[in-house]
């Protein structure tokens, strides 16, 4: 079965929740028949190269508007592509996805994955609705990532019996190195609570900085990018001595800082933020999360009281007080642990996931 997964990033330049997501498909799909190929745009050298054991073609990115990446040249290796897949796997939003289904008019069976709303682009969505409302009518299914995202979003909601609900799932991280949890043991403790994420617009982090001034808890941040500067000099301007930026580090070292925190936190605060990987990466570590309720997969991955605490979007108060409450309780964090850790195990495992959408590439091929 040949798949071709079209988005505007991908490994080796882009690392985001999408990115993750088309590589655990590919990878974890080939044990079960798949043969998945990726075409991404770059602003390296295009071509075609093998990442992990399949090929990804890189057309060279001509230019970005409104969040939106342009190749002309795209389309037509769209349309070469698509000629010898089986099936077209889109992501969704990415306007240059919709140019290139008319544009190849190839006749493949055709899944779109709705990773998110377009919310930043108001005023640009009028525009692009005609066009996206015809894309998305013409794609044999869709697919939300959680029930939560599926209800709350018009666009789906419109779409009717078409929009099936298959979780994002992540392969286990191996166990960390004792190594590299010992430097770590070394240099923060085993008890700081620890975000993971791209520095972005979206994910509330200017009130997780308040929230934690003058508080007893170490927060140490993995990432960088986004409103990294910003965050840096709020920080510096607040004396924030507990919060602790440690920039982009090895999947050996996040795997080490996941075993020893004490809670994840991810505070994002606006629905940019359709699902939460690293709530996933902190469930699958038995860690108690910490979101806010969006009305998206956050809310759907860690369950208020069951695999954490779940609080209003950019209340800087109940951030801090749901710190405090793990902070200071033991059995609370135990309880909460053990339930994000049957989640990741009941919903969110890749295997999960991959089956699922094997299972559904199978059944609208045989509609063909």
């Amino acid at each position: 079965m040949r798949i071709l997964h079209f988005f505007k990033t991908y490994y080796p330049d882009g690392h985001g929740g999408i990115e993750e997501v088309i590589r655990q498909l590919v990878v974890g799909g080939r044990a079960l028949g798949l043969e998945s190929e990726v075409l991404t745009l770059t602003e390296g050298l295009s071509g075609e190269i093998n990442f992990e054991g399949h090929r990804v073609h890189r057309v060279k990115r001509l230019f970005k508007l409104a969040s939106t990446d342009f190749s002309f040249r795209a389309l037509s290796r769209f349309k070469k592509l698509a000629r010898r897949a089986d099936l077209i796997h889109y992501h969704f939003p990415w306007p240059l996805a919709d140019l290139a289904h008319f544009y190849a008019g190839h006749g493949k069976p055709t899944i779109l994955s709705y990773h998110s709303d377009i919310v930043a682009q108001k005023k640009l969505l009028h525009l692009y609705r005609p066009l996206m409302n015809k894309f998305l009518s013409r794609v044999n299914a869709i697919v939300a990532a959680s029930p939560n995202y599926l209800q709350s979003s018009p666009v789906l909601q419109s779409q009717g019996a078409r929009v099936r609900c298959i979780p994002y799932g992540l392969t286990e991280i191996p166990p960390p190195d004792q190594a590299r949890q010992a430097f770590w043991r070394s240099r923060l403790g085993d008890r700081f609570f620890l975000f993971i994420g791209v520095f972005r617009y979206y994910k509330g982090l200017p009130y997780l900085l308040e929230a934690v001034r003058e508080q007893p808890y170490p927060l140490v941040l993995i990432g960088e990018g986004g409103q990294e500067k910003e965050l840096k000099a709020q920080a510096g301007r607040a004396n924030l001595t507990n919060v602790h930026f440690l920039g982009a580090l090895s999947d050996e070292d996040k795997a080490a800082l996941l075993s020893l925190c004490r809670g994840l936190i991810l505070p994002s605060h606006l629905r940019s933020e359709a699902f939460g990987l690293s709530l996933v990466e902190g469930a699958m570590f038995g860690k108690p999360l910490i979101s806010c309720e969006i009305a998206t997969g956050t809310t759907y991955i860690n369950q208020d009281e069951v695999s954490g605490l779940v609080v209003p979007p950019a209340d800087i108060p109940a951030l801090r007080a749901a710190l405090g409450r793990l902070w200071a309780d033991d059995q609370l964090v135990a309880k909460l642990g053990a339930g994000a850790r049957q989640r990741y195990g009941d919903l969110f495992t890749a295997e999960k996931m991959v089956k699922s959408y094997v299972a559904l590439y199978s059944e609208l091929l045989g509609q063909v």
